[in-house]
């Protein structure tokens, strides 16, 4: 069977026409149907682990078990453009991988960044807004 792309899910994302995305983590069981909804409202593909060019926004795929989370938030961080968006995608909660907010808040305070909102995406994906943590004024 073939996936259809999800753009109203992938929209609540933000990303705009002409973007460059690039994608950590992917899977199996990531959702193709937001994968594709991304990549129709970007209209480019979205890139994978390996690209070294500047990019306008991330999505990283992290499951409980995928290895040291603020680690790969770090790595996401390498050639975002600043005031680029990331996006950590994990299981739901009740699903097989599932990480919990605070899990989420304390890799990301340590690779720099702070949890924002978190949305439903997919059926069987949490999308939570990660941001540079800006200095105090």
């Amino acid at each position: 069977m073939v996936a259809s792309s999800d753009p109203v899910s992938a929209e609540r994302l933000g990303f705009q026409p002409g973007q460059v995305v690039q994608e950590f983590g992917w899977g199996d069981d990531s959702d193709e149907a937001l994968r594709l909804g991304i990549e129709e409202i970007t209209g480019t593909d979205l890139v994978d682990e390996d690209y070294d060019d500047v990019t306008d926004g991330v999505v990283a795929w992290w499951r409980d078990g995928d290895g040291d989370l603020t680690d790969l938030l770090v790595d996401v961080q390498t050639v975002l453009d600043d005031g680029g968006v990331i996006w950590l995608l994990t299981p739901k909660p009740g699903r097989d991988g599932h990480a919990s907010h605070s899990e989420i808040q304390e890799a990301a305070t340590t690779a720099g960044l702070h949890a924002m909102s978190t949305l439903a995406v997919a059926p069987d994906w949490s999308a939570t807004q990660l941001s540079h943590r800006g200095r105090g004024r």
